[in-house]
């Protein structure tokens, strides 16, 4: 690397967040040129092995995709790598296939539940993991350098590579999912309202449940490259709680716009989250013995009375950061197989590599029916705390400590909580957003609270 190089590298910036590159498209990141960058990037550090060398590309239903999709396949191909390229289909479906082909990539275009003027680029390793924090720094660096980064590695002639667009990837998606669910056991006389956001999962969603012969109802499925999450999906479930009351519903399932995470309806219409479906899979795992360790991993943002409803079944709870990746980094590290978010993203490891909307859906479905309960009678027993969230548009991010009078205001509000309550201010990493959360026994205290931090933060740093 010359002198040049190196000044280039070591004041590259920052691209990657908590869950791949995000931004509004056509805007800094999220450009065709640096989606170009990405592409080389990609051929470059995981031409590991030798031979020919393929990545799969999958995708949401968002405008934009289709321009960074093929920016993406020219940076790949041109530094001799075969692309396959699957169309709309879940990130965990990419995932999947990305393992199935034995391919040295795998990568996501989708922005996830942002709405569709966003974008964002994400990436798997082979064995269907998302890159740790040093290969995304690697990607970074060989950008920050330039064309001369990539110059030496670019083939000549027949090693350039080709695109191919591959065609049963829905099906076996779809033959993955149901294998998942015992195969004694059928959805049949249940009845299944169906949110599938108008993204990533709107085709291969219902059939899952209609070849398992569920009564399907399905909304949100006719994605046009601008409606996906607009009032519908994991974000916006009052649809489909309207849905189950109106079908006389089993359950109501709202995925989000790539699908990876679900939020579920009982048949009373009440939100059921990421918490209480993890305390409902983690409870049926350790009573089967199959909770690896009696352990999970769930977040700093997991609800206090999840955690306490945890330890009151012997269960072990492991918290990471927040976003799935880090979820799984954690589950690696301390060898369990079951770990979540509220937000919903439920991974387990036994099943697949990263957060699944319908795995997850699928595994609930199966307790109910094994226990002849109803969706409101497992979520149960799991009493969640007063939580309050506020979300501050901020243009810098900088780093918490040096926000003054932060620190004093924080600790301020949790004496007044004492030990049933807490505060937790982040940034997000998708987002320029700053997250206020403050959970507690009284609503009316810690919505008075979160709003006096807000209020604080928004002078100091907000839009």
């Amino acid at each position: 690397m010359s002198h040049k190089q190196e000044i280039s590298a070591n004041s590259a910036p920052r691209l990657f967040g908590t869950d791949g590159i995000r931004g509004r498209a056509n805007s800094f990141p999220m450009t065709v040129e640096l989606a170009l960058e990405l592409g080389r990037a990609v051929g470059k550090i995981f031409r590991t092995h030798p031979g020919k060398h393929r990545v799969v590309i999958g995708k949401d239903t968002r405008l934009s995709c289709y321009m960074y999709e093929n920016a993406l396949v020219a940076g790949l191909c041109s530094m001799g790598v075969d692309t396959l390229m699957l169309g709309p289909l879940p990130t965990p479906a990419v995932a999947f296939i990305t393992r199935a082909y034995r391919a040295d990539a795998g990568v996501v275009i989708s922005a996830s539940h942002n709405p569709f003027c966003d974008n964002g680029i994400k990436f798997f390793s082979a064995d269907g993991f998302k890159l740790p924090d040093v290969l995304e720094r690697e990607m970074e660096l060989l950008i920050a350098q330039g064309p001369t980064a990539f110059e030496s590695d670019l083939p000549k002639d027949e090693e350039i590579g080709k695109s191919y667009r591959i065609g049963d990837a829905d099906g076996r998606y779809i033959e993955f999912v149901k294998a998942t669910f015992p195969r004694k056991l059928s959805l049949k006389n249940l009845k299944v309202c169906l949110d599938c956001a108008n993204g990533a999962g709107y085709k291969v969603a219902p059939l899952v449940f209609r070849e398992l012969d569920a009564e399907v109802f399905v909304y949100s499925n006719t994605p046009n490259g601008l409606n996906i999450n607009e009032k519908c999906g994991a974000l916006h479930p009052e649809l489909i709680q309207k849905s189950v009351i109106d079908h006389h519903a089993d359950i109501g399932i709202a995925l989000d716009g790539d699908a990876d995470r679900v939020i579920l309806v009982d048949e009373n219409s009440q939100i059921v989250d990421g918490d209480t479906i993890l305390a409902i899979c983690a409870k049926d795992m350790c009573q089967r013995g199959l909770l690896r360790h009696n352990r999970l991993v769930a977040t700093i943002m997991s609800n206090i009375g999840f955690i306490n409803a945890m330890k009151a079944l012997g269960i072990e709870v492991m918290q990471s950061q927040v976003g799935d990746r880090y979820v799984i980094q954690e589950m690696l590290r301390c060898d369990t197989n079951l770990g979540g978010e509220p937000s919903g993203h439920v991974i387990f490891l036994d099943h697949n590599t990263t957060g699944d909307g319908l795995v997850t859906a699928l595994q609930v479905l199966r307790i109910m029916i094994e226990t002849g309960s109803k969706l409101s009678e497992l979520a149960q027993g799991f009493k969640h705390y007063p939580q309050v969230c506020i979300n501050i548009p901020v243009n810098i991010k900088p780093p918490l400590e040096d926000i003054d009078g932060l620190k004093k205001m924080i600790e301020e509000i949790e004496t007044s909580l004492g030990q049933n309550g807490r505060v937790l201010v982040r940034y997000s990493g998708t987002e320029n957003l700053i997250r206020v959360m403050i959970e507690g026994q009284k609503r009316k205290l810690i919505q008075q609270h979160a709003c006096t931090l807000a209020n604080f933060i928004k002078k100091q740093i907000g839009v």
